[in-house]
């Protein structure tokens, strides 16, 4: 994915918009790393490794793919308090309170591969608030890149995916909502361009984006940095 950005700016307009956590709305990254490479070190793998694997994904299905010989209940109790306990660097991101303040509450929702109390601490120390409409770990049987969250997300929501655009920031997250039949926007927090490569627009952060109400629709302005020759900007 290397074309020239368009020369005007995308506009959508959609129903809903359905956000991936991590990376997106908080800034976590620091915190995941961090306990997936004490995990991995106490386990006898490669940090680097686990970290990669376990981007976007939820917890237990990255410690039944590395260490199926273990219980990953317990690892994921650790892993959870660990994650809870690492509040270093963690807060709102650009671009997201005035997003949230435009959005009614019944039009948004966050989906993400943490649990219920990853969730909610980390939603509380960064001053987000607590959506009207959450997907977490333990509320589907398939996490990201299934497109069971974001489709969980759109019947939450109460529209088709495809008139729900979903942001993302990972690789599996952002599969899952192409997967899952919503336009999908990706933001540069923790991959790389090529790795997003189900994203059908890609820009900085969300500081990049003008979204306002108009009419019953939400319109959504951006000018991305590269774009999926698939997409359109006609939504």
């Amino acid at each position: 994915m290397g074309e020239t950005p368009p020369e005007n700016p995308v506009i959508l307009h959609l129903r809903a918009i359905l956000f991936d956590m991590d990376g997106v709305l908080v800034s976590s990254l620091g915190s995941v790393e961090r306990t997936w490479e004490k995990w991995a070190q106490f386990r006898g793998l490669d940090p680097a490794m686990a970290v990669r694997t376990a981007h976007g994904c939820r917890a237990i299905e990255t410690v039944r793919l590395l260490r199926p010989d273990l219980d990953a209940l317990k690892e994921l109790e650790w892993l959870e308090q660990t994650e809870i306990d690492d509040k270093v660097g963690l807060q709102m991101l650009a671009g997201v309170r005035s997003i949230l303040e435009t959005l009614p509450a019944n039009r948004w929702a966050i989906v993400t591969s943490a649990t219920d109390k990853i969730a909610a601490s980390r939603l509380a120390h960064a001053g987000v608030p607590l959506p009207a409409h959450l997907v977490t770990a333990g509320q589907v049987t398939n996490g990201k890149p299934h497109p069971e969250p974001y489709l969980r997300g759109a019947s939450l929501v109460g529209f088709a995916p495809a008139d729900c655009l979903v942001i993302e920031d990972s690789a599996s997250g952002a599969a899952a909502g192409h997967a899952a039949g919503c336009p999908v926007l990706a933001t540069l927090h923790s991959h790389s361009v090529e790795s997003l490569r189900h994203a059908d627009w890609i820009v900085d952060s969300l500081a990049d984006l003008h979204v306002q109400m108009a009419g019953d629709r939400i319109e959504v302005r951006f000018t991305p940095a590269f774009v999926r020759p698939e997409a359109t900007a006609a939504h």
